[in-house]
């Protein structure tokens, strides 16, 4: 967990969510929660990995997102993995259902994370990448790190 100069604190984040898709546009959702499941968010017990977001019925569902039961939650727990509406203003939805019915396009979270008190979750509509453009990203972070690593040494000497 951190906290940004903005107030947000990040609870959760897809690192590879950028390794795999190209994004195209990033959107800010709240996210429909019961009590136990904002209290163990608060805690940091949250997963993002293999996270999807899917259009359905009008609405943004979330599917995957693992938010560990709430240890003081007893019979009124909720279940880790279920399927969680997600809060975007309706031309917002409107937009992303034109979007996501093109060829490639994807709805994938890219963070959770805090602010003002609220769950709020990082959208990213997103373009899957082909193995040679992740093998060309690797490649522009490996010479990005060797010239930050030549400067450093050329200004210690």
């Amino acid at each position: 967990m951190s906290v940004n100069k903005t107030g947000t604190k990040t609870l959760a984040q897809n690192r590879k969510a950028r390794h795999d898709y190209h994004i195209e546009d990033v959107y800010e959702a709240g996210i429909a929660l019961t009590g136990t499941e904002i209290k163990s968010l608060r805690a940091g017990r949250v997963q993002l990995k293999d996270s999807f977001a899917r259009i359905e019925n009008g609405e943004v569902m979330l599917h995957n997102v693992h938010i560990s039961p709430y240890e003081q939650g007893n019979r009124y727990n909720h279940e880790p993995e279920r399927t969680r509406k997600l809060l975007l203003r309706r031309l917002e939805i409107l937009k992303l259902i034109g979007l996501t019915r093109e060829k490639g396009y994807s709805l994938v979270p890219l963070s959770i994370y805090l602010k003002g008190g609220w769950a709020k979750v990082e959208l990213a509509l997103a373009r899957g990448k082909k193995n040679y453009d992740k093998r060309e990203d690797l490649k522009k972070k490996d010479a990005a790190r060797d010239i930050q690593r030549a400067l450093r040494e050329r200004q210690k000497a």
